[in-house]
C-alpha cells in the first residue's frame, strides 16, 4: 500500500521526468475532488494527503541509501493540489466550473514545476533537509509558491489586463 501511495498508483515509474508525470497526475484527481465538493474537499484531502504520503516515503525509504528516489511522486501531487488552491477556492468561491479558469489551471501546473525544478530559497533548504519530511516539505513550499504566483498572475490579469 504504501508503494502504492508514495508512487502514486504507478505514475512514478513513468520516464523520462517521473515528477512532472506526478504533477500531470494530481490535475484530474484535483478536478474531481473540486467537482464533487468544492474547494474544501480538495483542501481536507490535500492535507489527508500530506499526512498519508508522509508516512508512505518514510515507510518507502527507511534503510533506503537514497532518502528521495525520483519514481516517489505522492509529493509532487500534494504540491501541486496546494497550487491549485487559488484556482479551485476561485471557482468554488464564484460558482463556476474549475476548467473555467483554465489559464490559472496552467499557470498553476507550471509554477509548481518551476519552483519545484529551481527550488528557490526555501524550497532548496527544505529539500536538503532529507528524510521524509524534506521530501514532502519542498514540495509543499514550492506549492504554496506557485499558489501565491498563480493568485499574483490571475489579480494581474483580472485588474489590469481587464
Amino acid at each position: 500500500m504504501t508503494r502504492l501511495i508514495a508512487l502514486w498508483f504507478g505514475v512514478g515509474l513513468l520516464r523520462p521526468a517521473p515528477g512532472t508525470w506526478g504533477s500531470l497526475a494530481a490535475l484530474p484527481f484535483a478536478w474531481v475532488l473540486h467537482t464533487i465538493g468544492g474547494f474544501p474537499l480538495l483542501a481536507l484531502c490535500t492535507f489527508l494527503l500530506l499526512a498519508i504520503g508522509w508516512w508512505a516515503v518514510r515507510e518507502e525509504t527507511r534503510g533506503a541509501a537514497d532518502e528521495d528516489p525520483s519514481e516517489i511522486v505522492v509529493d509532487e501531487v500534494v504540491g501541486q493540489w496546494l497550487a491549485l488552491w487559488t484556482v479551485s477556492w476561485g471557482a468554488w468561491h464564484v460558482g463556476m466550473p474549475v476548467l473555467a479558469l483554465w489559464p490559472g489551471v496552467i499557470s498553476a501546473f507550471v509554477l509548481f514545476r518551476a519552483f519545484d525544478i529551481w527550488k528557490p530559497g526555501p524550497v532548496g533548504w527544505a529539500d536538503r533537509k532529507g528524510g521524509p519530511f524534506g521530501v514532502m516539505l519542498d514540495d509543499v513550499i514550492a506549492g504554496v509558491f506557485a499558489a501565491v504566483g498563480t493568485l499574483l498572475l490571475g489579480a494581474f490579469y483580472h485588474v489590469v489586463l481587464m
